[in-house]
């Protein structure tokens, strides 16, 4: 047994046990059905990564387009976006996040079609070009669940009225991925206070037949 392998062994039996991500580890193979050839996830990753499953049905929405990933964490959404996208930019402010990112990516054979940048998406935006952006921004936490609504001045790191905003400037086609008990009405208030308006499209994220987010489809509405 190598080092490597050691080091390996070692790491997952951390996971395994470490309280705060045991319960997403068990999940591992739904998240990365190709965990065991080397993906790499940190603490944060394991509990804002999206599951496989839905991050295809996102990459399905975006078939040839060019899609901005804004907060692209561990990767698990811009492996599917590269699989059948023209591109991706994947942006995250964290080293660290775009290097597993891109390490992820070699895995699924999709990092040449990804341009990874390390750096704050927001200062970005003004020079970013796209047909669609993604938005998964932080939720704070795991305990983004004890609420009984969850409000758009509770993303990080900016309230998401700010963020779709700035995000608008690029496109309007766009795709927020969010917690389950967000507010409806407030993703209907982004639609129609949009100037023109957009079409909005919400649809329910399930794994195994139960609920666990909310996908919200922004688009512009046909002339």
């Amino acid at each position: 047994m190598t080092i490597d392998d050691q080091s390996h062994l070692k790491k997952e039996a951390e996971n395994s046990t470490n309280p705060k991500i045991n319960r997403y580890w068990i999940q591992r193979y739904d998240l990365f059905s190709r965990y065991d050839e080397g993906i790499q996830i940190d603490e944060e990753g394991w509990y804002s990564v999206t599951h496989e499953e839905i991050a295809i049905k996102h990459a399905e929405r975006c078939r040839g387009k060019v899609v901005i990933d804004c907060f692209a964490g561990v990767g698990g959404n811009t492996i599917q976006f590269a699989k059948v996208s023209s591109s991706v930019i994947a942006i995250d402010i964290d080293p660290m996040k775009v290097k597993m990112a891109m390490n992820n990516a070699n895995v699924y054979g999709v990092a040449n079609h990804v341009d990874f940048v390390v750096g704050d998406f927001f200062s970005l935006a003004p020079s970013l070009k796209g047909d669609v952006s993604f938005l998964a921004p932080p939720w704070g936490g795991p305990n983004y669940c004890k609420v009984e609504s969850f409000k758009m001045d509770m993303l990080q790191p900016r309230d998401g009225y700010s963020l779709f905003k700035i995000v608008q400037s690029i496109t309007p086609n766009i795709i927020m991925y969010l917690p389950k008990n967000v507010d409806l009405a407030q993703l209907e208030e982004l639609a129609s206070l949009s100037s023109p308006p957009l079409t909005l499209e919400i649809e329910e994220s399930c794994i195994g037949g139960k609920m666990i987010a909310i996908t919200a489809y922004f688009s512009r509405n046909a002339a």
